[in-house]
């Protein structure tokens, strides 16, 4: 099985898309279950409705799962956890108070020195903690030897017992720390392969420790994917840029199949650069991901969303636009070049129907047109209706052209109107209403 593992705490990154994603292709290829698993503990962060944009947002993207569960069910069974690892004298209980951590921590940074815990706690003899009623976290035993794993992405890892140190598995007020709560919720779902960001990978050995210490013997194949990276600053996209959310990206019109494409494309070296879901099911390798990071180039997403609104069918694109003619999912690919995202062709669109009263320095002749469109007959092509409408009011070359392309389109510039015309003819009423 593997697993995507999101918080509800906030909108959805681009990088935590990126893992649904290769985590979706992954338990294709393998055919293995994917679970979702919402990790709910920290419940002052929750955020009500974020859990709902969450699974929103991954039909969407067509990601395939077969069950949402969420950490919170399990506090029973991390619990229970904790406890064989304090039978076994594997974990201990902690009465250092967060003042005398604070000052250990003070005297590492004055020593230029990472802190560590002093170990002070694994001292006490038993019948002192029985005594003790202060209140008290519990630690996990620092292991005794290196803990070794091979990222499939990022290669081969050895962390020695300092680096991994005696850390906090429960809080005083039992609830799971984040690690603790992660390996025992992996081992509980017989998690086979873990696919996350590289910011989580210092967080790999521990939860290896944790299993071991349990005496979890099996293997969890681990991937960590590179950072996204902002193209200008070269740094960490943060959760407050617009272009992070996912959220913000499709409500700025861009389709979830052409950011799926992006994100795939990432770091990778695909056969081709713009393909669907199912093209990439055939060639992706794990293996291939690049350990470098990579850089989101807005630019890059706009030229691969107006590729996939190429590739979309007329109708459904009429559809997403707010109708249901062929015609206009047509008309609205005319614009492509002129526009990178859904949004900004239904404002075209929009503006072809929206009412148009007077047009600058052509008021009198766009009022005789307008009103020469209303009572004209059905008229087939463009052609003809110039000659009518030359015919009714006497206008024509620019005195005509500039008017009625305005009360056609809405705009004086733009594709020619004998590309326009045979796809608006039938709505011809409503448009200069």
């Amino acid at each position: 099985m593997l697993r995507f593992a999101p918080s509800p705490t906030g909108d959805m990154h681009i990088g935590n898309l990126r893992v649904a994603l290769f985590n979706h292709i992954l338990s294709e290829q393998l055919n293995e279950e994917l679970l979702i698993r919402i990790e709910d503990t920290d419940k002052k962060r929750n955020i009500e409705g974020k859990e709902k944009d969450i699974l929103d947002i991954l039909k969407l993207f067509s990601i395939n799962f077969t069950r949402v569960a969420h950490q919170s069910e399990n506090i029973k069974y991390h619990t229970q956890m904790a406890m064989k690892l304090l039978l076994s004298k594997k974990a201990f209980n902690c009465f250092c108070s967060e003042e005398a951590l604070d000052q250990d921590r003070e005297q590492a940074k004055k020593d230029k020195r990472p802190y560590r815990y002093s170990g002070f706690c694994t001292t006490i003899s038993d019948e002192t903690k029985f005594n003790c009623n202060a209140p008290f976290v519990v630690r996990l035993q620092k292991p005794e030897n290196t803990i070794d794993f091979t990222d499939l992405v990022k290669g081969d890892f050895s962390y020695e017992p300092f680096d991994i140190d005696s850390f906090v598995i429960l809080r005083e007020d039992k609830s799971p720390t984040y690690n603790f709560a992660c390996a025992i919720d992996d081992m509980l779902f017989d998690v086979s392969t873990v696919v996350r960001g590289e910011d989580q990978l210092p967080n790999t050995p521990k939860q290896i420790h944790i299993r071991k210490s349990l005496g979890y013997d099996r293997d969890i194949n681990y991937i960590h994917l590179p950072m996204i990276l902002d193209f200008e600053t070269g740094k960490k996209m943060s959760k407050r840029d617009e272009a992070s959310s996912v959220k913000w990206l499709v409500d700025q019109g861009y389709l979830p199949a052409a950011i799926a494409n992006y994100l795939i494309l990432l770091g990778y070296n695909p056969p081709v650069e713009v393909f669907t879901m199912e093209e990439a099911m055939e060639w992706f390798d794990i293996n291939k991901v690049s350990k470098s990071s990579a850089k989101f180039d807005i630019s890059k997403l706009k030229y691969l969303n107006r590729e996939h609104i190429k590739m979309m069918d007329e109708l459904r694109l009429s559809k997403i636009l707010g109708y249901a003619d062929k015609d206009i999912g047509t008309l609205a690919k005319i614009y492509i070049e002129e526009c990178d995202t859904i949004k900004e062709l239904k404002e075209k669109t929009a503006s072809i129907f929206e009412p148009k009263e007077s047009l600058e320095n052509f008021e009198a002749e766009f009022k005789q047109i307008k009103l020469c469109l209303q009572q004209a007959p059905y008229i087939d092509n463009i052609t003809d209706l110039k000659t009518y409408i030359t015919k009714q009011t006497g206008l024509k070359d620019n005195k005509l052209f500039t008017p009625l392309r305005y009360a056609l389109t809405g705009s004086i510039n733009g594709p020619t109107i004998s590309e326009i015309y045979p796809l608006i003819k039938n709505y011809l009423g409503e448009i200069v209403k």
